[in-house]
């Protein structure tokens, strides 16, 4: 089954308009292009919402049942199919990476009312086919590429989808069986999300005038053609024949340069011809159809051949793993054979490209864009490269940070790193252009300040190493800050006292810090009071911001969080305008994830106000 499509028989409430492949419903008059809104009873706490019922645009209830009154919210990923209750409040969540169940979804929380307009669709209006022109062999992908790429909207916009999408044909069962990467993007949210998706454009001055409709669609492509793509108009020439998901695919030529291939699902092949036709404007291009979907290649040969072919990137067991290791696609996912595609950018074997690409010729990268009314997050995945590190690492231990810590950075098994990969280090170095500086510092480090290297590296960063900065003192020239490493703390003070010892020996100035050697821990701080609250076990896991924005904390291996309500005094009066406008709608930024031998896995999510 694909990751994108429900089991048989379970709902996911897509809006009715956009599963255009259906027939009509029965009961419907014929300008309703889904069934009326039922009456709607907002269920209590911990009850479940009446089957078949939907919550009015503003009151969004669960998919499934709803969380108890205090409980966590579940993140994508963290859900098992069919119902499941949720954990309860300080519980351990499931690992990053299960399968969300279909038809359950973690409640959004009360939305402004938008209205109950369907996303009706435009009647289909003839139009004639431009001739085409010959141009560039790869100019033809410009315009539809874009397409996919305004989905990162610079500026903060977003696109806010949190349900797996529609049943149907997914772009890689149309596209061909040897692709090396592979985007897709799928515009056919559930109606609940739809609400979402463009409150939080709404949020942001670069998007909220573009999304005034109801169809993401058009917004999408009004954003297409602001970035240059051919101006047409959508009513008429777009929407009769344009459905609701687009991929695109790189596939190997023989040559130098890839080939590449775009799916775009189609309503009508006669329409979707002419219409493509005239968006492609004086582009070369090739044009064949299969399966609901019409293939746009560089060439017809090309066309004619993905379209003929019996087999799809649908069987390829390493996407298919990789995809579903992901969990909840979202509206963007995206996928790539790391190793086939390095292989297009190095061109001598010999280089230090090509040796560092052997180690990931088997690797494989796999992730989503997918969204809460509360964040953004792109997720990811790598899978099968070799050696990444040994043994379990140790958790990054965020959580345990200063409740008031404005930002932090932890990262896990640096101490591996320099010891088992000095040798590369120091060769890769060597051959850049900031080889003789790094060669002079390793010598200044060893005669100078006596230091053993790697192994004193080592220990400085130990199995872990977490940098905090506290909110308190920023205004100020005491700045609380420090370094929490896991390590022997008697060698890391040895260390320490051979730095110290060299810098006052030369006459220069040693920084006063304040140390604390605690149980496999050494801490290291701008004051006594810091050093003993970031050794101590602090309570930043119990606010909902950290929550949100670092899901998994317990269990990463590495993290970043910056908590953006408490800095952005310092930033916001140097700003004015759209820009000021839109930085004080972003809340907090974190990245989590987790590494073993063999796979590593990451979570980046940008909170909102």
């Amino acid at each position: 089954m694909s990751a994108n499509n429900p089991p048989s028989g379970q709902d996911p409430n897509r809006t009715t308009a956009y599963r255009w492949n259906q027939e009509q419903q029965p009961g419907n008059p014929p300008d309703q292009p889904y069934p009326p809104q039922q009456s709607y009873q907002q269920p209590q706490y911990g009850q479940q919402a009446p089957s078949g019922q939907q919550a009015p645009y503003g009151q969004q209830a669960s998919y499934g049942q709803q969380p108890q009154y205090g409980q966590q919210q579940p993140t994508y990923g963290q859900q098992s199919y069919g119902q499941q209750q949720q954990p309860q409040y300080g519980q351990q969540q499931p690992s990053y990476g299960q399968q969300p169940s279909f038809g359950q979804q973690p409640q959004y929380g009360q939305q402004d009312p938008y209205g109950q307009t369907a996303w009706q669709q435009q009647g289909p209006e003839g139009f004639g086919p431009a001739e085409p022109t010959k141009k560039g062999r790869k100019g033809w992908i410009i315009a539809i590429a874009s397409a996919l790429a305004v989905v990162l909207l610079g500026g903060g916009a977003v696109w806010a989808v949190g349900a797996i999408g529609g049943g149907g044909t997914q772009p890689h069962e149309v596209l061909p069986a040897n692709s090396i990467a592979y985007v897709r993007l799928d515009l056919d949210p559930a109606a609940n999300q739809k609400v979402a998706l463009f409150q939080i454009a709404r949020k942001f001055t670069v998007t909220k005038d573009t999304f005034k409709g109801e169809d993401p669609r058009q917004a999408l492509f009004d954003l297409a053609q602001d970035s240059g793509m051919s101006k047409v108009d959508f009513a008429k020439d777009v929407d009769p024949w344009l459905g609701s998901r687009i991929g695109l695919a790189v596939v190997p030529s023989g040559g130098k340069e890839p080939d590449f291939a775009v799916a775009v699902q189609v309503k009508d092949e006669a329409q979707a011809k002419a219409g493509i036709t005239k968006l492609m404007g004086k582009e070369k291009f090739g044009l064949s159809f299969r399966d609901d979907y019409a293939l746009v290649t560089s060439s017809q040969t090309l066309a004619d051949k993905y379209a003929a072919d019996t087999t799809s990137l649908a069987d390829n067991a390493d996407f298919n793993d990789d995809v579903n290791a992901i969990g909840e696609q979202g509206v963007l996912s995206y996928w790539a054979h790391l190793g086939k595609v390095g292989e297009l950018a190095v061109t001598d074997k010999s280089s230090e490209e090509a040796k560092a690409l052997e180690q990931v010729k088997n690797a494989r990268f796999a992730g989503a864009l997918r969204f809460d009314s509360a964040y953004a997050e792109l997720a990811g995945v790598v899978r099968g490269a070799e050696g990444m590190v040994e043994g379990d690492l140790e958790p990054a231990k965020l959580s345990a940070l200063p409740a008031s810590t404005a930002g932090a950075l932890s990262y896990s098994g640096l101490d591996q790193i320099i010891t088992k990969k000095w040798a590369e280090i120091e060769q890769s170095i060597a051959a850049t252009p900031a080889g003789a500086q790094f060669k002079q510092f390793v010598d200044q480090a060893k005669q100078t300040y006596g230091l053993q290297l790697p192994d004193d590296l080592a220990t400085v960063l130990g199995k872990n190493l977490t940098l905090a900065v506290d909110a308190q003192g920023l205004d100020s020239d005491k700045i609380k800050a420090g370094v929490r490493i896991t390590t022997d703390p008697a060698k890391a003070q040895a260390v320490y006292d051979k730095i110290q010892k060299a810098m006052s020996s030369s006459g220069q100035p040693t920084p006063q810090l304040a140390k604390i050697a605690g149980d496999g821990t050494f801490t290291v701080a701008t004051s006594d009071e810091y050093a003993k609250a970031l050794a101590a076990e602090g309570t930043l896991g119990e606010s909902q911001t950290f929550k949100d924005a670092v899901p998994d904390a317990d269990e990463a291996t590495y993290a970043l969080f910056v908590d953006l309500d408490k800095v952005e005094k310092y930033y916001l009066p140097s700003m004015e305008g759209d820009e000021k406008a839109n930085a004080q709608v972003l809340r907090a930024v974190g990245l989590s994830g987790k590494q073993t031998a063999n796979e590593a896995s990451f979570s980046l999510r940008v909170l909102f106000n």
